[in-house]
């Protein structure tokens, strides 16, 4: 059959039929075939190793009598709870929430991407803000961090920005090489940005930042500075798997962010999870008690065991084994311990461990000492 000029209109985004994508860490039952009976212990997705806040799990359980009914339309009670939880610096007008952090992201891209504009982020870094800024049509422009301490290099950065980028993604502390960038630099990356384009501070590791010199992004924001800052419920509270993540910044730029929510975009034992989950004091101080512990035991066995890392101000470490990193996680896994490969990071060579407890701490250098013959 003849093919018709109508039937030749490609009504396909172009830059959306690319197959590139982000892939997630593995599950453990994606595993747990190769690891023929063994114990295992999944540190290649940075999840808390404690579990999940006890106040959160016990929000899910009073609440699990009423699933059948539809959640509130909107974020309010999150938001209100957010306020709250910052002390009031920011008012529940400053928060937008969605389904993670990575959804977070995706909403930025599409508030502010379009076909001809462009974004800026700074390998090695968080692979969506790439695909999300090319999934709305525009152009990603990567500006490598510098050094081995993967500082910004902020005069190059602002070369590379033109009248047609509208956002910049840093992440402090960063993933995958856990290292942060300084006060300083935040100070100076700010004060230098044109009013056109916005910082993406993806700050979802800070409860782990000890540095003195580690700042959030809620200086910057009071200030009336155009900054995103970026957060999730995934990793210090425990609930990757309820998927909440939310955003801060100006009245002004999160309000226009919220008008692509659609009504009921959290579920509702998500939402009163993550309620509660602000008031565990307890649990996210057990938490940040059990990183700061086990960062030295693990700096030392890395040591002696001749493998470089990074020290990290995160919940995980980057470290660069002396073999093929697929290889390496390959026979790691079949000792029983996960970890994750993050050449897609534009980390070539190198692989991210999540910190776990001494018995997986002490499993995972094991492991890696007889993979690597140390």
């Amino acid at each position: 059959m003849k093919e018709t000029k109508a039937e030749r209109i490609d009504i396909f985004k172009p830059y959306l039929k690319s197959k590139a994508s982000y892939k997630g860490g593995k599950g453990k039952a994606e595993v747990m075939e190769k690891i023929k009976g063994k114990k295992l212990y999944k540190l290649s997705s940075n999840e808390n190793v404690l579990g999940s806040s006890p106040l959160a799990i016990q929000a899910i359980k009073d609440d699990l009598g009423n699933i059948f009914e539809y959640p509130p339309r909107k974020d309010t009670d999150l938001r209100i709870a957010l306020a709250d939880f910052y002390n009031h610096q920011l008012s529940a007008d400053q928060f937008f929430c969605e389904n993670s952090g990575v959804a977070v992201l995706e909403m930025i891209a599409r508030a502010f991407i379009s076909e001809g504009l462009n974004a800026i982020y700074c390998n090695p870094a968080f692979k969506p803000y790439a695909l999300f800024t090319k999934r709305e049509g525009g152009t990603i422009k990567d500006v490598p961090l510098i050094g081995d301490d993967f500082l910004l290099d902020i005069d190059s950065i602002f070369n590379a920005i033109d009248d047609q980028t509208r956002l910049v993604f840093v992440t402090n502390p960063n993933n995958p090489t856990g290292t942060y960038i300084p006060k300083v630099q935040i100070d100076e990356l700010i004060g230098r940005l044109p009013q056109h384009v916005i910082l993406v501070y993806d700050e979802v590791y800070y409860q782990f930042a000890n540095k003195e010199d580690y700042t959030s992004a809620i200086p910057y924001i009071k200030e009336g500075h155009n900054v995103i800052a970026v957060n999730s419920f995934s990793k210090a509270y425990g609930l990757a798997g309820l998927r909440i993540g939310y955003a801060y910044s100006t009245e002004k730029i999160a309000r226009y962010i919220a008008q692509l929510q659609r009504p009921f975009m959290l579920n509702a034992l998500g939402m009163k999870a993550a309620i509660a989950a602000l008031d565990d004091v307890d649990f996210i101080e057990k938490t940040k008690k059990l990183i700061k512990t086990e960062k030295p035991f693990l700096y030392e066995e890395l040591e002696k065991a001749n493998v470089k890392y990074w020290k990290t101000e995160a919940n995980f470490i980057m470290i660069k084994p002396t073999m093929d990193i697929h290889e390496f996680e390959e026979k790691m896994l079949l000792e029983g311990v996960m970890v994750r490969p993050v050449d897609n990071f534009g980390a070539p060579g190198c692989i991210r461990v999540t910190i776990g407890t001494r018995e997986a701490n002490q499993m995972y250098i094991n492991s890696l000492k007889k993979v690597l013959n140390k």
